[in-house]
């Protein structure tokens, strides 16, 4: 487990050029279907940060450990209509395989369920990605029958709070 001070914050202008860097790395993205990373600019960027952190029911957060400095983003978003949470985390390489992505993602989970945001949260890694699923499955996630009103895909874990809190 990492020792390390993790420090988990709203993302805002600051730390775009880091997500630009993350986003454009295609390591990071090839599970995403990006191995030559996004190609996203730091004007696209810009206008993205507007619509996040807007309300409760979206939230981008950036992750910084004291020796490594940026290391990822986390983020949820609420499907009110059906009482569920989407999640997903990202981390550079030099920052994976240290529990970072296991804190930022319960540090997720926490927000959603104890503001009572939702009483499901889910994620649906690359079948191919063994370590998402390795911290999904520590973190309490279970494979489940896909709900028919998500966009079609093969994979689809889930945790409800009572199982989180258990």
């Amino acid at each position: 487990m990492y020792i390390e001070k993790i420090t988990i914050k709203e993302t805002d202008d600051k730390d775009l050029l880091n997500i630009m860097d993350l986003w454009n790395n295609g390591e990071v993205m090839f599970y995403v279907g990006f191995p030559d990373g996004v190609g996203v600019t730091i004007i696209q960027l810009k206008k993205w940060l507007n619509g996040v952190n807007q309300s409760d029911i979206r939230r981008h957060y950036s992750i910084y450990t004291e020796n490594i400095g940026y290391c990822g983003e986390t983020y949820y978003e609420i499907d009110l209509e059906h009482d569920l949470a989407t999640l997903d985390i990202k981390l550079l390489p030099k920052a994976q395989g240290k529990g970072i992505a296991a804190y930022a993602l319960s540090y997720v989970l926490n927000q959603v369920f104890e503001n009572k945001l939702a009483t499901k949260a889910y994620v649906d890694p690359n079948p191919e990605n063994k370590n998402a699923w390795k911290l999904y499955e520590k973190l309490g996630f279970i494979s489940k029958p896909r709900p028919e009103f998500l966009e079609e895909y093969e994979v689809y874990l889930e945790i409800t709070k009572d199982r989180w809190i258990k």
